[in-house]
């Protein structure tokens, strides 16, 4: 994944999670709620449902999309397997050309064959300008993509991009199918086709998404035959649910995970990432797209307290789209807890405090509303505890909740309580978000930020493959986000996901913001496999 921000679902009733219950239920030993026997079926509570199910819209560009496959995976180590090819690919002509050999044997969940024609559909449509693709600067360096023969594909890049393999674990679509549909509005893009363990059965919006076992799989057919991602954006209805039996397993805030710990049917999975949350400061907004106000606030919030009191430990300040532990990260960017230094840069540009505290420049005050999404408990409590650290200093933040449709309008002057982070290259996670030319394209680049010297240090670092180049375009851009955050950076969190512990097989990778769909102790779900009676402590319900 990327930069880039999850819009999450529109309001998931609590009526349609109940609803869950019955299809929890129905098969009983064999979901949540059984009542012994093989578990071949699995049930799971997340909080966000795509806007598509089309790779060619950029759903499944990071892998693990259980429809369809790439020509590369990522494994539990995050490195870089064969899945559609038959091998890595074969890079020549310095950096400028990747030869894939795909595998033998492969059909689509309809049965017809994969191809090389697929893949080299897949690419030009996501590069056609026609597509409504947001993702489609990740392949600004794929200059043509072309099949000799049926099992070899060829790609040509403009220049060297160095992280160009981890781009092609993105899903490949049928062309038999997608070429026949109005690549933005076809059926295909909520009925797709692919390649994958899993076939979609049902798509309800803001309910659920309901896959079976494809038995063709080339892989092998899943022994967890049917698998359900139940949409719950409301953090406190999945930890009930997933209580109640219903769900067998589910994400959750470190508050309602703690709640099982002493559930041995059950077992917590903790899994780190790149997942951060960050308040967007909009350059359009005469108060957040002030300098000085930027960096007082990077300066009064307090980090540590946010790791500690509202992630109860589970995560790590952040000070920008890269962990601190990422060796990637440029030392000396972390920026101290200092109220003073904050009231001291706010007097020296300007801000004095007004009689109620509210500092007020040339009749302007300090004060700025702060949205964040409704049900998200993590961003409303980093929300408040960000406003309350403002205060202090004299800014007046307003916090206020919406659904992405209320807040998405409003994005080029208000803030937003975001997040986003993707692992893997520092190019996925900060070319879309810090990107000028990207503000007001979508999710990217939500504050509008605009400094050119990012901009030169995020092109030098996508364009070349020498390590010691890459290193100080990236180290640049980090130090400008110090001298001129448009964001301020408030943590790392990590996922944390309760799930009933009746499988081996279950495991955790490094994960992106997109969590609970792609990612999840169910990364592998096809890889299960149901624990023989008496493996475990665990108790059936």
């Amino acid at each position: 994944m990327t930069a880039r921000f999850l819009r999450g679902t529109a309001a998931a009733t609590l009526a349609g999670a109940l609803a869950l219950t019955a299809a929890a239920c129905t098969n009983p030993g064999s979901t949540a709620g059984g009542t012994g026997g093989p578990k071949d079926s699995a049930v799971v509570g997340i909080a966000y449902e795509p806007e598509t199910l089309s790779p060619l819209l950029g759903y499944g560009k990071d892998g693990n999309s259980k429809i369809f496959d790439g020509l590369l995976a990522f494994g539990a180590d995050m490195k870089l397997k064969p899945a559609l090819a038959s091998g890595l690919p074969r890079i020549s002509d310095n950096g400028l050309t990747y030869t894939y050999t795909l595998r033998n044997g492969v059909t689509f969940s309809d049965g017809a064959p994969f191809t090389a024609k697929d893949v080299v559909f897949t690419y030009r449509t996501i590069l056609d300008p026609k597509t409504n693709n947001a993702s489609r600067t990740e392949l600004d360096a794929l200059e043509s993509v072309e099949a000799i023969g049926d099992d070899t594909v060829v790609f040509r890049l403009k220049y060297p991009y160095a992280p160009f393999a981890e781009r092609t674990v993105h899903a490949i679509a049928p062309e038999h199918i997608a070429a026949k549909q109005d690549v933005n509005t076809g059926a295909f893009t909520t009925r797709p086709i692919g390649t994958g363990p899993y076939v979609l059965t049902g798509w309800s919006k803001g309910e659920k998404l309901t896959f079976k076992a494809n038995p063709s799989y080339w892989n092998g057919a899943p022994q967890v035959k049917k698998f359900t991602m139940a949409i719950i954006k409301d953090d406190d209805v999945r930890a009930t649910r997933l209580r109640a039996g219903d769900l067998d397993g589910a994400i959750l805030p470190p508050n309602l995970a703690a709640g099982f710990k002493d559930d041995k049917a059950k077992k917590t999975w903790t899994a780190t990432t790149y997942d951060y949350r960050t308040v967007t400061l909009p350059t359009h907004h005469p108060v957040s797209g002030d300098t000085a106000v930027r960096r007082a606030l990077d300066l009064a919030v307090d980090r540590q307290a946010m790791v500690d009191k509202i992630l109860e430990g589970a995560g790590k300040p952040a000070y920008g789209p890269v962990p601190t532990d990422s060796p990637w990260f440029t030392k000396g960017t972390e920026r101290r807890h200092d109220l003073a230094g904050a009231r001291k840069i706010l007097d020296e540009a300007g801000w004095k405090p007004g009689p109620d505290g509210i500092r007020v420049r040339n009749g302007v005050r300090a004060a700025f509303p702060l949205w964040y999404l409704s049900g998200d408990k993590l961003r409303q409590d980093h929300a408040l505890a960000y406003v309350s650290d403002a205060k202090k200093a004299g800014i007046d933040i307003t916090a206020q909740a919406g659904t992405w449709e209320v807040i998405e309008p409003r994005m080029k002057t208000d803030a937003v309580l975001a997040g986003g982070g993707s692992p893997g290259d520092p190019d996925f996670d900060q070319y879309l978000l810090l990107k000028s030319d990207l503000a007001g394209d979508g999710f990217n680049n939500m504050a509008w930020y605009d400094n050119a010297t990012v901009d030169r240090a995020l092109d030098a670092g996508r364009r070349t493959n020498d390590p010691a180049e890459r290193r100080a375009a990236y180290d640049t851009v980090q130090r400008e986000l110090a001298k001129n955050p448009g964001y301020t950076f408030l943590t790392h969190i990590d996922h944390l996901y309760v799930v009933n512990d009746a499988w081996d097989g279950p495991s955790t990778q490094i994960e992106p913001h997109d969590h609970g769909l792609a990612s999840g102790p169910w990364w592998n779900v096809e890889s299960w496999k149901p624990k023989k009676a008496g493996a475990t402590g665990a108790t059936q319900k």
